[in-house]
């Protein structure tokens, strides 16, 4: 598979070592090339010097015959218009934009690019962690509207149907860890005692959710 990471500040850098780690082909570009000092001097993929958005530089870092493109540029604009260029004239076949802006990229979703709020995404773990700390968030979509945590099963479960603990469109039991395995449950799979479950849960549901484990007083 072959990325182009377009900036190579500390989230770009770390994408691409991550990427090279999984022995992905990767290509990182920045207008900056003092930039290119995060990659460390052993870093197995190559480098371009250069504008993001510039069809030029694109080409030099390989953008016809890539897989996917990541723009990670300081810039909402910067980031959108490589985003553009990559996806209608290039055609490559996955990209995603950082934007810091949430307006934006609510807007840019509806234009069919993939993006990815930082700000957005920071706030919504914050609010987690303030207000929902003692559920472990494992991950994140849609900036924060929908969770996946995991919990250990607790005792008033134990011996209970997954079905009876759902809450149709707010919270699914979506795995459960059991002895060192994964179990994918049905609605009738019974919960044991030193069962963990991943769960699905949306941002509103959150509370009755640590209601539902014992966690809080009350359902809201």
């Amino acid at each position: 598979m072959r990325v182009i990471v377009v900036g190579c500040g500390r989230m770009g850098a770390e994408l691409a070592l991550a990427l090279v780690r999984e022995r992905k082909e990767v290509t990182v570009v920045d207008s900056d090339s003092r930039a290119f000092a995060r990659l460390g001097t052993g870093f197995a993929g190559t480098t371009v010097a250069g504008v993001g958005f510039d069809r030029d530089v694109l080409l030099a870092a390989g953008v016809e015959r890539s897989d996917a493109l990541a723009a990670l540029t300081s810039g909402d604009n910067a980031n959108i218009v490589t985003a553009r260029i990559a996806r209608t004239i290039f055609r490559v076949p996955k990209v995603v934009a950082r934007v810091y802006d949430p307006r934006r990229a609510e807007v840019y979703t509806r234009l069919g690019l993939q993006t990815v709020s930082t700000t957005a995404w920071g706030v919504s773990r914050i609010q987690q962690l303030l207000v929902h700390g003692e559920l472990n968030v494992i991950r994140s979509f849609g900036a924060g509207g929908l969770t996946m945590v995991e919990h250990e099963v607790p005792s008033q479960w134990v011996g209970r149907d997954v079905g009876h603990v759902e809450v149709p469109g707010e919270i699914g039991v979506t795995a459960i860890l059991r002895r060192g395995e994964a179990l994918l449950p049905g609605r009738d799979t019974r919960f044991e005692t030193g069962d963990f479950a991943v769960i699905a849960v949306v941002s509103r549901a959150r509370g009755r959710l640590e209601h539902l484990l014992g966690l809080r007083q009350g359902g809201g």
